[in-house]
């Protein structure tokens, strides 16, 4: 990218068409429009067409584009996401569950580190695989090339500055401003009434609900969600458990065999808005898929929760119980996680304020890439 040098700098951002990616974007568009950069945002307009309410920024503007599905898009089913890795043919080989694998940047991981998909066949004629090898490419072939990261530098330091040949920047999180100041800025593609959960969020106590949440895109097994239920109904607490509709529009909790003592217990919604769930005082802790977006959300506001797997690949009632119990607790491991999330939860939001280490290295690219000099 060239230096500007005395024209106004204006700064094109394609999207990829999902939910996880148009509110992350909304914000780092806001960011740099407060640099005094111009945004303009692009996406398919069979996304575009679907979100409800378009935020109205000075700064800002929208240019939707035809990918041939105008009106008629689909989202794949989980099973036609993958991504890429090049220690995928190790984990498929590699038969200890306790194998340490040591990665540059990084703390020693296990298997259980890793997203499950690392350990399925990757087929690479697969879009997806396609389309992260010529990302790569591309850097390779540039000459000391910048990669902004919806990270920061507090939780991530070393990883960041382990590639040698790509400079990344870590300009995040960026979530939701909600979680740093307003939730006037976002936008939804899918209609959420507030009413059908809120209040019932509103009558429960402190910290006390469970909010479960795999994304907008993963699916789980039918035994999965048993097991999750049954763990649920052992712990024997509140909680607010997202089930999207099937690919047919199908309610996947109609073949819960627990399905009636869960509704005594909790509530069951096909879909909520994560930020205001998240922000709740009512909620004590999220049990999530590990998406990067839930994953920062749950860093900026509450304590998540990891679980094992079991043999089988699936995790179970009890372990579901142990974990939750250990969260919720007041016993001194709760406790410590409870003091982690704080401390991590100040460190996201002291990096996004005007002196915070996010702010800083965005204004100093922005300077420097976009506006043509250094200060």
């Amino acid at each position: 990218m060239k230096n500007l040098k005395n024209e106004k700098s204006h700064v094109l951002i394609a999207l990829f068409p999902g939910q996880g990616q148009i509110n992350p974007c909304l914000h780092f568009s806001k960011q740099l429009i407060n640099l005094g950069i111009g945004v303009t945002l692009t996406m398919s307009l069979s996304a575009f067409s679907k979100i409800l309410k378009l935020p109205n920024v000075e700064g800002l503007s929208f240019a939707p584009f035809s990918d041939g599905y105008d009106g008629k898009f689909q989202l794949s089913s989980a099973d036609d996401f993958h991504i890429l890795t090049d220690y995928s043919d190790y984990f498929k080989n590699c038969d200890a569950k306790d194998k340490i694998t040591k990665l540059p940047g990084l703390p020693p991981l296990s298997p259980i580190d890793f997203p499950s998909f690392v350990f399925d066949d990757v087929d690479s004629s697969n879009w997806t695989v396609k389309s992260i090898k010529r990302q790569i490419e591309m850097l390779s072939s540039e000459e000391n090339p910048r990669v902004l990261v919806n990270t920061f530098d507090a939780l991530e330091f070393d990883a960041l500055r382990i590639l040698k040949h790509v400079t990344m920047v870590g300009i995040g999180p960026s979530i939701p401003s909600t979680f740093l100041d307003d939730n006037t800025f976002r936008a939804d593609m899918i209609e959420i009434s507030l009413k059908n959960y809120m209040n019932w969020l509103n009558s429960k106590d402190k910290g006390s609900v469970i909010y479960i949440a795999f994304g907008s895109y993963s699916e789980i097994s039918s035994q999965l969600m048993e097991e999750i239920g049954h763990g649920l109904l052992k712990c024997g607490r509140p909680f607010l458990w997202v089930i999207r509709e099937g690919q047919d529009g199908d309610k996947m909790e109609e073949n819960l065999s627990s399905k009636d003592e869960l509704e005594k217990q909790g509530k069951i919604v096909s879909w909520c808005s994560q930020v205001e769930v998240l922000k709740h005082p009512s909620v004590g802790c999220f049990l999530t898929h590990c998406g990067w977006n839930s994953t920062l959300e749950s860093i900026a506001s509450k304590n998540d929760v990891r679980v094992n797997v079991s043999e089988g690949g699936i995790v179970e009632r009890d372990e579901f119980n142990r974990c939750i119990t250990i969260v919720m607790g007041d016993g001194e491991e709760g406790e410590e996680l409870k003091r982690n999330v704080k401390k991590w939860s100040d460190l996201a939001k002291e990096a996004m304020k005007e002196n915070g280490t996010s702010s800083v290295n965005l204004k100093a690219f922005a300077n420097e890439i976009l506006l043509g000099h250094n200060e």
